[in-house]
Order: C-alpha cells, then structure tokens, then sequence
C-alpha cells in the first residue's frame, strides 16, 4: 500500500485517544523480532531514490485519486473558520501531495494564506494544476525539507500554523530534526504545528512482509516509498530536540471497517500539537 491508500479507509468507527500503546498478540511479537534489517547498500539506495519514488508515485496517480481531507478542521480546532476568521493567516504545509488538505481549508477560510511544499515536483505540478490554486492565496513549490532552507521561499518568522500530515514518516529517522529545525525558523513565535503520522504497530506496520524493514519501525513500501512508525516517546524525544514546546501529545486508535469485504482492522495514528517557544 502507498500512505495514501493506506489513510483512506473503507469505513473508520469510533476513535479514541489515548496514551496506551497497543497490545501485541505473541504471534505479532514474534513476527516483529525475526523481521530482520535490510543491508547498508539498500538502504543507501532507497535514500538515494526517495525522490524519484515519489515522483513515480505521483505520476502513476492523478489529483483524482485523492480523497479531501475535510477531517482536519475536526480534529484541530486551530483550523476552524471561527478560528482562523479573526484575522489573515499564514499556514504551511511540508509535504502537501495534491493539496487534498490545503485547498478544502482556502474553500472555507477565505483570508487564510498558504505556503504549500513538497519533495516531489510532480506533486507540486498537481497543486499549481487545481483550478482553485491562486498566487495570490497560494506559494507552492518543491523543497527537500532535510537540506534546502525554507527561508529561501518563505519570510522568518511569519508562519502561524504548520500542518504536518503523513509527511515525517516518509523522511530517514536520521534526518526528522533537520526538518523539524527547518520548519521552526519560519514559525512565529508561540505559532503551532498540527501533526498527524502513523502510529506504533499500526496495522500497516505489521502486515508488511520479510524484506521491507529498513530499521526498527521504519519500512519500505512495495512502490520505494517510505514509512516510519511512531511511539510518542519518539515524537516526544524528535520535536523537543528540535525545539518545539510540546502542546498535545497522543495516540489516534481507530478500526476500520469494512463488512462486504471482511476488513476489521485496528489502525493506529499519532497526533500532537507542538509550539515554538516564545522567547
């Protein structure tokens, strides 16, 4: 599965936050442990091609694949019209895909700005392409959040809200506070990152086969791209490292459900709030 087919479910019932990890079965347990890692030449490759593997996967998908993410605005209530209709807001979005989360939000918050990047030119192509893009409400454009420097694009210290979706686990474990650093510069002080990314034992971790496992947590997908895993002691440890105030802090369980096609499955995402310190 590709994220986002893996984001997209059949049918999601009842989420429940919570600071519990989820309980393996022995089975689970034994699986995980005699998965072994992928060798260094691998790795290097994979890391080598990240962006060429997403380039194919946005190519081999058209924007018309892409769900809207309309759930966003419930699940962060920074992002609600009441909210952001106070006053204009600047809001980023690393990583942004086709703009499935940025162009629902313009739609209904009509002062809202937004800088819109991601690794992946084609991904960008598809965003300029929307009928709804506008240079005037929107800077989209590619970026390596791990080694080109937002300040180039984007004014320091002018961002209020950064939305984080499904686009830290896609990056080396080595190189997330790299990007995270990065982001925090073109935050204002006490701005606010929204984060949502897959969690620890998530079923798409464990139903991946032998071969797939990069290191602990972080997988290869069937297309190249990328997946890393989350506990909250990571994210914890990640974003106060690179210097953000943690605000929230969490775990997302779901099941998603599907009775026609048999699925029942548990999904695990971690969602946080995480602050730039107001010195």
């Amino acid at each position: 599965m590709t994220n986002e087919e893996e984001e997209k479910a059949p049918f999601s019932i009842a989420q429940d936050f919570s600071q519990s990890e989820r309980v393996l079965t022995d089975k689970e347990k034994e699986k995980l442990e005699k998965d072994k890692p992928l060798g260094d030449f691998k790795k290097n490759k994979l890391e080598l091609e990240a962006r060429k593997n997403w380039d194919l996967f946005y190519k081999r998908n058209s924007s018309n694949f892409f769900k809207d993410r309309h759930w966003t605005h419930r699940e962060f209530p920074e992002l609600t019209v009441e909210n952001l209709s106070k006053r204009r807001h600047v809001l980023l979005e690393p990583g942004c895909g086709c703009g499935n989360a940025i162009f629902p939000l313009t739609e209904e918050n009509k002062d809202l700005f937004v800088y819109a990047c991601d690794f992946s030119q084609r991904a960008v192509d598809l965003v300029k392409s929307n009928p709804l893009y506008n240079e005037e409400r929107f800077n989209a454009f590619q970026c390596d959040l791990t080694a080109d420097d937002l300040c180039e694009k984007i004014p320091v210290e002018s961002v209020d809200i950064v939305l984080m979706l499904f686009i830290l686990s896609a990056i080396s474990p080595q190189k997330m506070e790299a990007s995270l650093n990065n982001i925090l510069k073109v935050m204002k002080p006490g701005g606010i990152l929204l984060f949502r990314d897959y969690g620890l034992y998530d079923h798409a971790q464990l139903r991946f086969a032998t071969g797939h496992k990069i290191e602990d947590n972080f997988y290869v997908r069937q297309d190249g791209t990328r997946a890393y895993y989350f506990s909250l002691n990571t994210t914890k440890e990640i974003f106060t490292s690179a210097g953000y105030e943690i605000v929230e802090n969490q775990y997302v369980h779901k099941r998603t459900v599907n009775k026609k096609e048999g699925v029942d499955v548990p999904r695990i995402f971690v969602q946080g709030k995480y602050k730039k310190k107001v010195t």
